[in-house]
């Protein structure tokens, strides 16, 4: 399509204008990061995003951390048992720790971190209780005694203990004295961080009050300028920065005060098709209730192009939700073939009309929060205006719009997002979809085939039961897409030679091993 062709090459080729902030290079004991977007919340019941979480790991302590291979190792916790049921899981915590107001971290507080997000009064809507209480099928935490609590879950499944130990810890009777709305700002820190001041839409500043941390202070800069991240870090003024844009990297690697680090991330991109009958109204909104029309759309797409020419890396197209080397290897990934998505349309009931157009539709995504976001999904919307698909993209400011509205589920009808994915766990990578109302799954997709799979997932008593289960659940998926699938987002980190910083290869950006380089 010459026009997706022209659109791209403007793309590729454009190069942001390089500022510099007021800042000057950070002391020997401060850690400067800049990220792209804000932080919408610091409690620990509403955090929904990595972003925050990343932040947030260094203010409260989980009970098991997993690491940037994935390994799970002990924070609060000690040891761990399961029942023979595997149903009751319980947890030796470490003795005598406390919060930063001086309040015991023991069992009723560890059990108050679990059954405040639970209390439907405080009508939460971050990830514990969105995705991790239902995928878990989570009933109830009780403390044991000083140094031990209990969470009982509904049913066996091997996603539980990674699960649990998503959940943040922290005391109980100073977020008994907190609104929810007051809990945002005001973190009680139960790890070695605590926070200092947050300044909205530039900067967190956290200072250690415990071991174990190496810095005195961390600073988190919000920068959502890529060219003004790639600017602050080779001016010595940040050590580290996330989401390096495509054409910043020889900038910053040639000059000689930073390199840029990456990896291959675990973050599904894709664009998510919401199905809720609020949308059904509209002419796009009616339009993808219809699994047809979402299967066109999936040929209309030339992801490994977007790929090469607007993140600079090579793709494989996603089949599915869950990352390689775990997905469902019978599938291939559906390829560019607008003729074919053209022909699918016609079959559905949309013709082109007099002015080439079979139905308006609008594409929102956030502005600045992943690789190069806003770029991509220009050149999705015009991918789709190529086959006759009237798309209206609307990029909007991360933290305060677009987070909150698809944590509503109320983004669309088409929305570009990523979802953080694991590290070689198909059932974990699945569990965004644990039950139609989990409020992981945005799409509001309620397929009772795939759905029905996860009593096969959670009871298979051998390893090939539960892969066969788990392929039969992806087959279901590509054949009946809520997304339009696109690829798994590597991660790029700008990293000053000043540090010592390794990139996670699950963008949990622990940075208590980060250190001054010799």
């Amino acid at each position: 399509m010459k026009s997706m062709s022209r659109l791209l090459t403007v793309i590729a080729g454009a190069f942001a204008a390089t500022t510099f902030a007021a800042h000057t290079a950070p002391p020997d004991d401060t850690l400067v990061i800049a990220l792209s977007a804000d932080a919408a919340t610091l409690d620990p019941a509403q955090l929904d995003s990595r972003d925050n979480i990343n932040i947030a790991q260094h203010i409260f302590q989980t009970l098991y951390a997993q690491n940037g291979e994935g390994k799970f190792v002990p924070q609060a916790a000690d040891s761990y048992s399961v029942s023979d049921d595997g149903l009751e899981y319980t947890f030796k915590l470490k003795p005598n720790m406390k919060c930063e107001d001086g309040e015991p971290l023991d069992g009723e507080a560890a059990a108050y971190s679990f059954m405040r997000p639970a209390d439907p009064a405080g009508k939460f809507t971050g990830d514990t209780t969105g995705y991790v209480f239902p995928a878990i099928g989570f009933k109830k935490a009780e403390a044991i005694n000083a140094t031990e609590f209990k969470v009982t879950i509904a049913h066996r499944t091997p996603t539980a203990f990674a699960l649990i130990n998503e959940v943040f810890l922290h005391c109980k009777a100073g977020y008994e004295k907190m609104s929810p709305e007051e809990a945002v700002e005001h973190p009680i820190a139960s790890g070695p961080y605590k926070l200092i001041s947050w300044d909205h839409g530039s900067q967190i500043v956290l200072q250690k009050w415990k071991e174990p941390a190496t810095f005195k202070t961390i600073i988190w800069r919000i920068i959502p300028e890529a060219s003004t991240r790639s600017a602050e870090l080779i001016a010595g003024n940040v050590d580290i920065i996330t989401n390096v844009a495509p054409d910043q990297i020889d900038a910053i690697n040639n000059s000689g005060s930073s390199e840029v680090k990456a990896v291959q991330g675990t973050r599904r991109i894709y664009v998510g098709f919401n199905t809720s009958k609020d949308f059904a109204s509209t002419p796009g909104g009616a339009a993808i209730q219809k699994k047809d029309v979402r299967q066109a759309l999936q040929y209309a797409v030339d992801v490994p192009t977007i790929c090469k020419q607007l993140l600079s890396f090579a793709c494989t197209r996603a089949t599915g939700p869950v990352n390689p080397p775990e997905e469902n290897h019978s599938l291939q990934p559906y390829p560019y073939d607008p003729i074919k998505a053209e022909k699918m349309l016609d079959d559905a009931g949309y013709p082109r009309g007099a002015d080439g157009v079979r139905f308006n539709i609008v594409m929102q995504g956030p502005r600045g929060r992943y690789l190069n976001d806003v770029n991509v999904e220009m050149a999705i919307g015009q991918y789709l205006n190529d086959i006759g698909v009237k798309t209206d993209v609307q990029p909007m400011e991360w933290a305060s719009v677009y987070s909150p509205l698809v944590g509503k589920k109320a983004a669309g009808p088409l929305f570009f997002i990523g979802s953080g994915g694991s590290l070689g766990n198909a059932p974990l990578d699945l569990s965004i979809f644990s039950t139609p109302d989990a409020s992981t799954n945005n799409t509001n997709w309620t397929n009772p085939d795939f759905f029905a799979g996860w009593d096969k997932v959670n009871n298979a008593k051998a390893d090939a039961e539960r892969r066969s289960a788990i392929d039969a659940m992806l087959q279901t998926f590509y054949e009946d897409p809520p997304w339009l699938l696109l690829y798994f987002q590597p991660d790029f980190y700008g990293v000053s030679k000043r540090v010592d910083f390794t990139p996670p290869g699950n963008e949990r950006v622990y940075l208590f091993d980060t250190k001054l380089t010799k």
